[in-house]
């Protein structure tokens, strides 16, 4: 694309530091990828940009799974994926008809709706007891996988921003830091593996983005590598509110560009 061959050394330096704001997303504060895409987006065609950062999170994925692989919780995981399908499947067909101005406001409207019903869970289960707590997000874990599998699906589809919504998600049932980017790391690995056909399908990854994906993802390694050693340095309550406020600030940005 022309897009890619005209793209300056200062762009490709801001695109090169998002590049590796996802290595550090993947293994320290699931969801701050949702400032790498609107960079993508800001530096590149919002379409195309889905099309180049795809490549770039599946390598994040990879390094998040070899981190945290041991952490996975698979009831989860299975519960989500029929849901996630249906989500993919809806985000593809929205993909044929949407222009970009629709796909932004759309996934900043969910993003923000997402934030305000976690934190109104969050400070609800924060009132009950400890034990009562724990019931009560097992609980909504189950009834709320089949809408956030959805939400999770679509919006990953449209925009790679399904980090958010499963953030939102495993939060709310009240995962702790270690099990969350487990189960994190191996939902997106495998969600954003399927994603390639339908991506290339729909013309969003070709030869073009990913010569300029063989470029950027050698600076997603070093974000790994830094998430990994604030991981470890992060308590639980201000993971929660980084994921929150990573959360709010991607869908802002998506409605105010």
């Amino acid at each position: 694309m022309d897009a890619f061959a005209e793209i300056t050394v200062g762009e490709f330096a801001v695109l090169a530091l998002a590049a590796g704001l996802v290595g550090f997303s993947k293994t320290a504060v699931s969801g701050a990828n949702t400032i790498s895409l609107a960079v993508f987006a800001a530096v590149l065609p919002a379409r195309a940009s889905t099309g180049v950062l795809l490549p770039i999170l599946i390598v994040g994925d990879v390094l998040a799974v070899l981190t945290y692989r041991r952490h996975a919780h698979w009831p989860t995981l299975w519960r989500l994926f029929p849901a996630v399908g249906a989500g993919v499947a809806v985000g593809t067909v929205f993909l044929l008809f949407a222009d970009d101005a629709v796909m932004r406001t759309s996934i900043g409207v969910i993003l923000l709706f997402m934030a305000a019903v976690t934190i109104w869970r969050r400070r609800s289960a924060e009132r009950a007891a400890a034990g009562a707590a724990g019931e009560a997000g097992e609980r909504m874990s189950r009834a709320a996988a089949p809408s956030y599998g959805v939400l999770g699906g679509f919006t990953t589809m449209v925009a790679n921003a399904g980090g958010p919504v499963m953030s939102m998600y495993l939060l709310s049932a009240g995962f702790k830091k270690l099990s969350f980017l487990g189960t994190s790391a191996w939902f997106f690995l495998i969600v954003n593996t399927s994603k390639v056909p339908f991506s290339v399908g729909l013309g969003l990854i070709d030869g073009p983005s990913l010569l300029l994906d063989a470029a950027l993802v050698l600076f997603v390694i070093p974000g790994a590598l830094i998430g990994k050693a604030c991981a470890h340095r992060i308590n639980q309550r201000l993971f929660e509110q980084l994921v929150i406020g990573a959360t709010v600030l991607g869908g802002l940005q998506l409605l105010l560009r």
